[in-house]
Parts: C-alpha cells; sequence; structure tokens
C-alpha cells in the first residue's frame, strides 16, 4: 500500500521527474545532476521553509492525501426491509408514511441550554486566514440561511488591521470580528449559532470579554491546539511592516522581521513572506476547569471545546474533563484533515487518524456513561465531505455524536458560488456551469429557495457563494435522508451502531463494528432454522 509520496504533491506545487520513485524517501530512484526540478528538494534548495506550506498559501485549501490502513470507506451502511425507527409519535409505519422525505435531519447540541441544527453538520473553524476573511459574507451567510452553526476561528482579533487596544492590551474595539458576527446574526433564521473559538493569544486579549459585552454571544469555545494542526494557527503576510506589527502584539512572527539580516534580506527580494504563528496551548485539569468557570461567569451559556488528533491520553482527558466540566460540545477532529494553514508534512504524518481517534471516543465515553457520568454531546470532524460520511460519523458514534464538523467541504460552495458570479461579470463562463444558463436564476437550482427566505428585496444583497453552501447543505440534507430512509432511520437520533458493517477484520478490530459476514449472522441463523 502506498501511503503517500513525500517528496512530491500538487499541494507543494512539486512534482518527481521520474516515474520510479524511492516509497519511503519520495526521491526519484535516478536522481540526475542537472535536473531542472521540481521535487521538494529542489525547491528547497533555494525557497527553503517556503515549500513547508501548501501554496500558493492563502489561496488554497489542501487536505492531505495520505492512504491510511482503515479509514471510513471501509465501513457500509446497512439496509433493511423491516421496520422504521424514529417516525414521530403516533405515526405507524407504513408504505405511506415511511417515506425519504419524512425522514428528519434535525439534531441539537448543548447540555441543558440546546441549539438546533437543521442538518447535523457544522462549519469548521475560519479564523484568520486569508480565505476565510476575503470569502466570509458567502460563507457566514450560506450558513446562516442552511440553519447550521458556523465556528468563527481563532485569531482574528490579533491580526485585526483595526484592532484597539486599552492599556492594559485588552481589546477595545475589533472592526473585524465585529463584521463577521454581524453578517451571520443578519441572516439567522433561528437554527444554528455563530460562536468564536479562543486559543492563548485571543484569551490573553480579551476575546471572550468582547463578544459578550458587545455581541452577547451565547456560546464561546475552547481550543486545544489545532490550528495548523498541534503547532497554532498560522498566516502569512508579505508585507514587512505588517509582520513586525504582529510581532509588537505579542505573536511569534517568522523569519523575525526585527532581525537586520531578514530585513535585508526582504529589500534584496528573496524573503517575500512572513509567517505569524500562535503560541501551544497548554492544558491543566485546574486550569481548564477554573477557565469553563470563568467564561460562566461572564455570561456565556454554552462552551464548547475543540481538540485535534492527540494521542489518546488527550482524548481521554477531553473527555473526562469535558464531563466533569458540564461542558455542552466535544468536537474531537481527526487526522488527516486540513484548510491550507497547515505544513504539508504535518498535515500527512501527525497525529491519529479520524476512524482510530473516533472509534476510541466512541469507547470512552461508553465506559464513562456505564460508570453514570453524563459525557457532553460530540462532534466528530476530520475529512467528511459527503451525507454517507456524516451517516457513519453518527453511527459510529451513536448515542453521543450529534453533529459531524465539515472543514474544506463547506468552504468550497461559497468560492465557486464567488467565482461563478465573477465568472458571469467577465462572460467567461466555463462550459461545466454555462450548460445550465447564463444567470443566477437559471444556474443555481436553490436560487428560488433560498428568495422564498429572504424576499425578493433582500435578494440582491445575498452573495451567490452563500447560495452555494445552501445548495450543498441541501444536496446533504436529500443525501442523508434517502440512506437513512435505506436504513430505516427516520431520525438523527435513531441511527445507531447496528446499521453499519466493516468490509475488513481489521476495519473490525479497530471500530468494533461487526464484519460484514458477521453482521446480523445470529439473526438470519434465526429465521433459517425457525
Amino acid at each position: 500500500m502506498n501511503l503517500c509520496k513525500p517528496n512530491a504533491n500538487d499541494a507543494t506545487l512539486t512534482f518527481n521527474r521520474s516515474k520510479s520513485v524511492v516509497p519511503m524517501s519520495g526521491i526519484c530512484s535516478r536522481c540526475i545532476d542537472g535536473c531542472r526540478g521540481n521535487c521538494e528538494i529542489f525547491r528547497s534548495t533555494f525557497r527553503g521553509r517556503e515549500v513547508i506550506y501548501p501554496g500558493p498559501f492563502g489561496k488554497v485549501t489542501a487536505g492531505a492525501d495520505k492512504d491510511y490502513p482503515v479509514d471510513y470507506s471501509h465501513l457500509n451502511i446497512q439496509g433493511y426491509a423491516l421496520g422504521a425507527s424514529g417516525l414521530p409519535e403516533g405515526v405507524e409505519a407504513g408504505p405511506d408514511t415511511a417515506v425519504f422525505p419524512a425522514v428528519s435531519t434535525e439534531t441539537d447540541y448543548g447540555w441543558d441550554s440546546k441549539v438546533k441544527l437543521s442538518v447535523p453538520i457544522f462549519t469548521g473553524a475560519l479564523g484568520s486566514t486569508e480565505i476565510a476573511r476575503k470569502n466570509w459574507e458567502h460563507f457566514a451567510v450560506g450558513a446562516a440561511l442552511s440553519g447550521v452553526t458556523l465556528v468563527c476561528g481563532e485569531n482574528v482579533c490579533g491580526i485585526d488591521p483595526g484592532l484597539e487596544l486599552n492599556n492594559g492590551s485588552k481589546i477595545v474595539k475589533s472592526p473585524e470580528l465585529d463584521r463577521r458576527l454581524e453578517v451571520y446574526k443578519r441572516y439567522h433564521n433561528g437554527y444554528g449559532e455563530i460562536l468564536v473559538q479562543m486559543n492563548v493569544e485571543d484569551t490573553r486579549l480579551g476575546v471572550a470579554e468582547y463578544v459578550m459585552d458587545k455581541h452577547g454571544l451565547d456560546t464561546i469555545e475552547l481550543k486545544w491546539g489545532q490550528g495548523a494542526k498541534c503547532i497554532g494557527g498560522e498566516i502569512k503576510v508579505d508585507s514587512i511592516e505588517r509582520a513586525l506589527e504582529l510581532k509588537r502584539r505579542g505573536y511569534i512572527v517568522t523569519p523575525d522581521p526585527s532581525r537586520r539580516s531578514i530585513q535585508a534580506a526582504y529589500e534584496d527580494g528573496a524573503i517575500k513572506e512572513f509567517e505569524r504563528h500562535s503560541r501551544l496551548g497548554f492544558v491543566s485539569e485546574e486550569g481548564f476547569m477554573a477557565e469553563v468557570e470563568r467564561l460562566r461567569r461572564l455570561g456565556f451559556k454554552r462552551i464548547t471545546l475543540k481538540t485535534g488528533a492527540y494521542s489518546l491520553r488527550e482524548l481521554a482527558m477531553a473527555i473526562k474533563w469535558g464531563s466533569k466540566a458540564g461542558i455542552d460540545l466535544l468536537t474531537i477532529d481527526g487526522a488527516p484533515g486540513g484548510t491550507g494553514m497547515s505544513p504539508w508534512r504535518m498535515m500527512q504524518e501527525w497525529g491519529i487518524p479520524s476512524i482510530y481517534l473516533h472509534s476510541k471516543a466512541y469507547e470512552y465515553c461508553d465506559k464513562l456513561t456505564a460508570r453514570g457520568e453524563r459525557v457532553p454531546d460530540i462532534a466528530f470532524a476530520g475529512g467528511f465531505s459527503s451525507e454517507d460520511g456524516v451517516f457513519k460519523a453518527l453511527a459510529l458514534g451513536s448515542p453521543y455524536v450529534k453533529a459531524v464538523c465539515m472543514g474544506r467541504a463547506l468552504m468550497i460552495p461559497g468560492m465557486v458560488g464567488k467565482n461563478i458570479g465573477e465568472w458571469m461579470a467577465k462572460a467567461d463562463l466555463p462550459k461545466t456551469v454555462s450548460q445550465y444558463g447564463t444567470n443566477p436564476e437559471e444556474i443555481f437550482v436553490n436560487y428560488e429557495a433560498v428568495r422564498d427566505l429572504v424576499g425578493s428585496d433582500e435578494m440582491n444583497s445575498i452573495p451567490l457563494g452563500a447560495i452555494g453552501i445552501f445548495s450543498y447543505a441541501d444536496k446533504i440534507k436529500v443525501g442523508l435522508q434517502q440512506l437513512m430512509a435505506g436504513a430505516r432511520c427516520f431520525s438523527v437520533r435513531s441511527i445507531a451502531r447496528k446499521d453499519l458493517m466493516s468490509l475488513t477484520q481489521e476495519c473490525a478490530a479497530v471500530t468494533g463494528i461487526p464484519y460484514v459476514m458477521e453482521a446480523y449472522h445470529d439473526e438470519a441463523e434465526a429465521i433459517l432454522n425457525s
């Protein structure tokens, strides 16, 4: 099995000259003196650390393509011709009532104060990256209209050019964060919510106090690393003045823009950009409990936690401490994932892959529940993009998993919709789009559905990327309804682990989901012997 190609990938704009490549190193089996490129070693020779990241940075989303021994594709969904669960009370199952449009995809999360979702998905953290900033209206309006939660990620205030701090270095004004929250709120329809994520820098700047005092948000999210995987979120800036400003604000900026040699290299044109890093988070049980209590005193109704593909020790910490603190939602993000701000090799090689991590999360939740301890509502994240993945995640983690967090899959429709608008303005629609028409009403199948939601007068204010996200969420919803109906599950809560089968013995060993040749074997034998 070829797990990765460590010396060339489209994400880093590199490739091997030879068709024959050493599997472990990724180096061409015959490396020629005089080769004109363009493997990672070749490009790193003159661009150095730039090659660590997918590129062009800030303009792409990138997801690792390592092929793991077991992943979610090694699970299949069971189908039944008997029974139905999850129908409304008093409705008798039958061919006229148990039809797939009758399936409810609504779900909720929260300990006491619940948030309803129209579809069991929500966005990944859209924070200080350039892609999040320049596409925010598309992302935020689309999520709000779709009735799903939008996570405003870390460092938005910290990199805000308009940021104003008081003498205690706490936020007084952050126009960029204000813009982001207000756009979502304008179109919020009662389903989903917008919440803000905090890392070390955000906590120091007083982000929680700011969003509570100025915006009255109900939910705040703590984050154990996971920005750029485990090393703190990055962005890049191409101005040395901007790099120096971020350094003055307390961020780690590399290479150091205050060093004379770096300034000279920038003036020469060799250094074209600087990286801004957040600090590593360090957690303890006492510190975590104290922070949750502090946020509650500030007035937040819900506290959530996002954690990444750390070791099983950290997974147990998140579930156990989250249970003791009574947090409302724990999002567990497995490897590989990625939205383009992480080092490429880290995306490929770091952390526990999703299905392994999620299987252990279910096991740990079950252990605590068996002892009478209530665990937080759980969301799974890490490479999901379609309705079958949503179903499998809900089933694998049932009854604890309430929703699936989607990163790139909920960003791409926003960018595609935006680009369609730009192509139309230039009369440059590609055939992949123009085959359906030349105006938004013809191209977007959900254009009129969105008009019904917002009204004709408001329609001109709706960015096309938002209609793209609405359309994609609708596709997830209908596809999920069909899969759920096939498994005779007519509500999200009725989805269970028994509705899955493992296609390999190794998958069964990892997940605890029965092998396909063993699932329902006893029931089948009972019928044959009756």
